[in-house]
């Protein structure tokens, strides 16, 4: 939105806020666009771990598996609840603002990750919005990927074909970033719209390989699209394409793990996400003033060197087995 953002640190609570915030038995509702991803996961569990600390009640969590019409209904539902609290990610600016609004217009402080509806003000109708940097993520992906490639060979791009500002920034960040490398040529580029987005994209991929022998490398738009793209490469016997992407989702790490594939991408924090956005929702049910309107937590480069220590910065937690048993030295 034009806007400079903060820094995560600018969302910490004083000793006198908890103990304010933990005493007024408040309750929070999440409402998500999609929860079958680790980002989602992960910002779900940096939320309701905050909101543990701070003695917040989660009342309900919603799923619209990316569907607007859906998602107006989980925010009616919710709202039938009474919560303080909502923090969300609109599936569609536009289908989704009237919602929103009479949310707003309850009383409810509303935090939003990464997207704002249509038609809302910060500071004013919602708190805050706390999105990864992720026009920086597209440009971290860029530069692994161009390396990977030693800055030359024909490319395909396979982005979200949506109104969804997380995916358009990275394209966004991503393209800018690769025209730095004259010796890199986009040959083709497909939109996906879903839901079957791994499925799609290896549609997409698969057909870009049979019309381009001589592909070297692919982008996906993030991890799941990633995963169609690895398919058809294994399909089309192709272990020597590199992919380039976004999102360490547990798939992804796995490749990367064995240095196999997948080149590089650029990681969010969505676990300091859910954390941040669980401080801001907080801070504002206890009326505290000064509030950042918008929040954004800064791009990790993870490659097969940084993998393993990466996944702990991203969620948090350890490595999986998966993951840590495909690491090759």
């Amino acid at each position: 939105n034009g806007e400079t953002p903060s820094g995560f640190e600018t969302t910490e609570l004083t000793d006198e806020e908890v103990a304010q915030i933990q005493a007024g038995g408040f309750t929070a509702a999440i409402v998500m666009h999609y929860s079958g991803n680790d980002w989602s996961t992960a910002q779900i569990e940096g939320l309701k771990a905050e909101f543990a600390r701070l003695g917040v009640e989660v009342v309900a969590v919603t799923d619209a598996d990316f569907k607007p019409e859906k998602q107006v209904s989980d925010i009616e539902t919710v709202m039938a609840l009474n919560p303080d609290i909502i923090v969300s990610i609109p599936t569609d600016p536009v289908a989704t603002s009237a919602a929103f609004k009479k949310a707003a217009a309850a009383g409810i402080k509303i935090v939003f990750m990464d997207n704002v509806p249509a038609d809302m003000v910060g500071g004013e109708d919602y708190v805050s919005v706390v999105s990864a940097d992720n026009k920086g993520n597209g440009v971290v992906s860029a530069h692994l990927f161009a390396k990977a490639l030693n800055g030359k060979g024909k490319v395909g791009l396979i982005y979200h074909d949506a109104d969804f500002f997380v995916t358009k920034q990275r394209y966004d960040g991503f393209k800018e970033t690769l025209s730095q490398y004259p010796g890199i040529e986009i040959v083709e580029e497909k939109g996906i719209g879903g839901p079957d987005f791994a499925g799609d994209a290896q549609a997409a991929a698969t057909a870009m390989l049979t019309k381009h022998a001589d592909l070297n490398g692919i982008w996906g738009v993030w991890d799941v699209p990633a995963e169609g793209i690895l398919a058809a490469a294994r399909e089309a016997g192709r272990l020597d394409l590199k992919i380039g992407t976004q999102d360490l989702g547990t798939n992804v790490a796995i490749q990367l793990a064995k240095n196999e594939l997948i080149v590089g991408l650029g990681a969010q924090r969505p676990y300091d996400q859910g954390v941040a956005e669980a401080r801001l929702a907080a801070a504002a049910v206890i009326g505290k003033t000064g509030l950042p309107n918008f929040v954004a937590l800064g791009a990790l480069p993870v490659s097969h060197e940084n993998v393993l220590e990466a996944w702990k910065t991203v969620y948090n937690a350890d490595a999986p087995a998966s993951v840590k048993d495909a690491f090759v030295k």
